[in-house]
């Protein structure tokens, strides 16, 4: 059976007047991630490792920040694109696994709307679908809460293997 495997990693600044996007869901909160687009990390991170399973670059090279097409974009709308990429090129996500390092707010209320809305966003089982969450006890820019980041490991096979 043909696999491949990517990483990605992706990290955005916490600011005021911005709502806080995660996985497609719209999470109460009273700080929001700042970017160009809606700034979804997670959903940026699995995007970047659909990207690098393939060696096909990030998302910064098909939407990059200079865009102005991609202001405010709904990062799950690039999610069904870089999908597309993939399965233009034979090729289908097996399963993914990720972690959002996060201090506030708790994210395990929201972990399985994640799921949902990523996994219908690729036409992939939410049980297919691994989101965790954790802080990171105080430190660094997510511990301080300056930002949150999130990394992914998706897991793709060739169509048809």
């Amino acid at each position: 059976m043909n696999l491949r495997i990517g990483n990605g990693y992706d990290i955005h600044c916490l600011g005021r007047d911005r709502p806080l996007i995660l996985g497609g869901i719209t999470i109460e909160h009273e700080l929001g991630l700042l970017g160009h687009s809606d700034a979804d990390v997670l959903t940026h991170a699995i995007m970047d490792a659909m990207l690098g399973a393939l060696a096909l670059g990030d998302i910064g090279h098909y939407f990059p920040p200079t865009d102005d097409q991609w202001k405010g974009a709904d990062s799950i709308v690039l999610l069904k694109s870089v999908n597309q990429l993939v399965r233009d090129r034979g090729w289908q996500v097996v399963n993914i696994d990720s972690v959002i390092v996060a201090e506030r707010p708790k994210l395990k209320p929201h972990i399985n709307a994640m799921r949902d809305r990523l996994g219908a966003a690729i036409g992939l089982d939410p049980d297919c679908v691994g989101v965790k969450a954790t802080t990171n006890e105080k430190l660094g820019p997510e511990g301080r809460e300056e930002g949150i980041s999130a990394y992914a490991v998706v897991l793709l096979s060739a169509i048809g293997a």
